[in-house]
């Protein structure tokens, strides 16, 4: 099922947070009119998906502020970003050379100003995307211990400044799963009942964060799946969907939402996700193989026996997939043939 995919992805945001920009209120923005701008143009063309482009702005970023690490920060997180979407192996020497010299920066720049706020955030932010990025490569150990960093510094910055809602979107991420995962032991004095608040403080980041917010959206999005809460669920994907109307991230969670009472309307949405990659893109095997096995689920729901079983036979005629490919795929592999069998009776 997809929770093992999108689900147990955003599972991972426990040691970290999110990116786009949707703002209602007034939040904090960084002091630079200049580095604003180009920090909300270039994580707009994130979530747009146009990596290029966002590239291009953000390598102008580090070029202008070679001071500042933030540059340095989503030039990476561009990159993590386009490989999780496209389904493509990571470029884990950029990635890992732009965030431990965004760290290094950061710690100096807090060296030398202690009292500066920001500076702080840089630091919890680059520390973040390296939890991040760890987590999706199985670094589970490290991830952890980066990701408590992370969170611990986001926590201090809130001491400072209560209204700093760019860290609301680590901690109540953090907050909902560390809550979600401990559940099983509710009677030890460690593992207080959190989830609300968790998602209380994303929805106040999701109104009142800068920079930072689209995570909190898409976390959000999945916890209230993870709650079976699905109207609430589309309703904040829907919400999202009309300012970014082409974004795959919200419009994979907004077919997730309607895949329990209308798998009609949850197919076209995932036929239309499969359906966006670029043509260069087409023979992405594992995006593919996830969509039409989704896609036939939900046409076994309807009962339309046969277009499921021409999904499934689409899947398992594919030829050439590549071994490393294959071996990520197999069990998905299995299932899909599973589900022919059991259709085929």
């Amino acid at each position: 099922m997809l929770e093992t995919g999108r689900l147990a992805h955003c599972k991972i945001l426990v040691i970290f947070f999110v990116v786009l920009i949707y703002s209602e209120y007034p939040a904090q923005v960084y002091p630079d009119e200049r580095v604003d701008s180009l920090l909300r143009a270039g994580i707009r063309q994130i979530v747009n998906q146009d990596y290029k482009f966002a590239e291009k702005i953000f390598t102008k970023l580090n070029k202008e502020y070679s001071q500042l690490p933030l540059g340095k920060i989503y030039l990476a997180a561009n990159k993590i970003a386009e490989a999780y979407d496209y389904a493509q192996d990571f470029d884990e020497e950029y990635i890992l050379k732009n965030l431990e010299l965004a760290k290094e920066q950061s710690q100096e720049l807090v060296d030398k100003d202690d009292t500066n706020i920001w500076y702080h955030y840089l630091y919890a932010l680059a520390e973040g995307y390296s939890s991040y990025y760890e987590a999706i490569q199985g670094s589970w150990f490290t991830s952890l211990s980066t990701g408590i960093n992370s969170i611990s510094e986001f926590e201090k910055i809130l001491d400072e400044d209560r209204n700093f809602y760019e860290a609301y979107i680590a901690i109540g991420t953090f907050e909902y799963w560390k809550s979600r995962k401990l559940e099983f032991m509710d009677w030890l004095p460690f593992a207080n009942d959190t989830k609300n608040i968790g998602i209380d403080r994303l929805i106040v980041a999701i109104d009142s964060s800068s920079y930072n917010s689209h995570l909190a959206i898409n976390s959000l999005i999945w916890i209230y799946i993870d709650q079976k809460k699905y109207e609430e669920a589309r309703k904040v994907a829907e919400k999202s969907l009309i300012e970014f109307p082409l974004s795959r991230t919200f419009k994979w969670g907004l077919a997730r939402a309607y895949e329990e009472n209308n798998p009609s309307k949850a197919i076209r949405l995932y036929l239309d996700i499969l359906h966006s990659y670029p043509e260069t893109l087409r023979e992405n095997y594992k995006n593919e193989i996830t969509l039409k096995h989704i896609i036939a689920q939900q046409y076994a729901k309807l009962g339309d026996t046969e277009k499921a079983i021409k999904y499934c036979d689409e899947i398992l005629s594919m030829k050439n997939i590549p071994k490393k490919s294959l071996d990520k795929l197999s069990g998905r592999l299995e299932r899909v043939k599973a589900l022919k069998t059991e259709l085929s009776k």
